[in-house]
């Protein structure tokens, strides 16, 4: 999704083309420039940006995502063909492979406003060594290296996933490491009154965060230290079939991570949870056996199944 995208690397439970570039009334161009980093974890990093262009920067809060644009490993700056909303996509797409930017998507884990009067934004990254663009552009980001986002200009947007009813009483969340950006995002605005439940599963056990909520939250951390495919999703449905959840007359779903884990976990808590799937909000960050490069293919041919990601907003 980290971001991906967070780290999370993909974004949308339901990708259409419509989805994977953003409405130009929501959305828009805007230049990020590193400021500072900072390891969370094995697997983490956190990479604070700044920017003049981000005093226009929306964030929604919660899982909001934006599409970043990394350079490729000979240049140390992004450089876009064309920011304008109805030729840069098709410019950006006829640069030459060795030379185009890469386009990832990730969730915003903080906006603020310094004592100063300067915006900042927090995105964390998943690292996993050189074997992505992104893990190898982040673990080479330094001070002063630009990249150019696709990001909110409003607030209230459709990259927002994290729409609970104003009667949610109780809160059930899944994420793996790419959506645990997101996921400790919506925690920290949580209210007092609400009752999560939640599993998130990252690949070591220091990338345990240390989480912090109002709510009244009860987390456990699924380290998975190898394991894959149907074997990583069955580990995860048996954690979350082994717990006994508190009773709730209006629950709320919140599951992101890899695509196939996340449907076995929907299954779980439709079919034998019996919650209501309008309930359930769902999104695969990325898919075992699929770049973010083949996401966008399918998403704007039509073919992408409405459970699987689509690569940008």
């Amino acid at each position: 999704m980290t971001a991906t995208a967070s780290a999370s690397e993909a974004t949308a439970s339901e990708a259409t083309a419509s989805e994977a570039v953003p409405a130009a009334a929501h959305f828009r161009f805007f230049a990020l420039e590193v400021l500072r980093t900072r390891r969370l974890g094995h697997s983490f990093l956190r990479v604070t940006f700044g920017g003049e262009s981000l005093a226009g920067f929306r964030s929604g809060g919660y899982d909001q995502s934006l599409s970043l644009f990394l350079p490729p490993a000979h240049e140390e700056h992004t450089v876009l063909p064309s920011t304008d909303e109805d030729t840069w996509f098709g410019a950006w797409r006829a640069m030459p492979d060795a030379d185009r930017p890469v386009m990832r998507s990730y969730t915003v884990r903080e906006q603020r406003r310094t004592p100063g009067g300067a915006d900042e934004v927090d995105i964390d990254f998943v690292l996993h060594g050189d074997s992505s663009p992104a893990s190898y552009w982040a673990g080479r980001a330094v001070t002063g290296r630009r990249i150019m986002a696709i990001g909110p200009a409003v607030a209230e947007n459709k990259s927002v996933r994290f729409q609970p009813p104003a009667a949610t009483d109780a809160l059930l969340m899944y994420a793996d490491e790419t959506a645990l950006p997101a996921a400790a995002a919506i925690l920290e605005r949580l209210g007092s009154h609400v009752r999560v439940s939640a599993w998130f599963e990252v690949p070591h056990a220091d990338d345990r965060l240390d989480l912090t909520t109002p709510a009244d939250a009860e987390i456990t951390w699924i380290v998975r230290e190898g394991g894959a495919g149907k074997e990583r999703a069955e580990r995860v449905v048996e954690a979350l079939r082994a717990a006994q959840l508190p009773a709730a007359e209006a629950p709320y779903v919140w599951l992101a991570g890899e695509a196939g884990t996340v449907r076995a976990v929907r299954r779980h808590v439709v079919q034998e949870r019996s919650i209501d799937r309008r309930a359930v909000r769902f999104t695969g960050y990325w898919r075992l056996g699929a770049s973010e490069e083949e996401l966008l293919a399918e998403a704007y041919s039509g073919q992408a199944a409405s459970e699987d990601p689509a690569s940008a907003l």
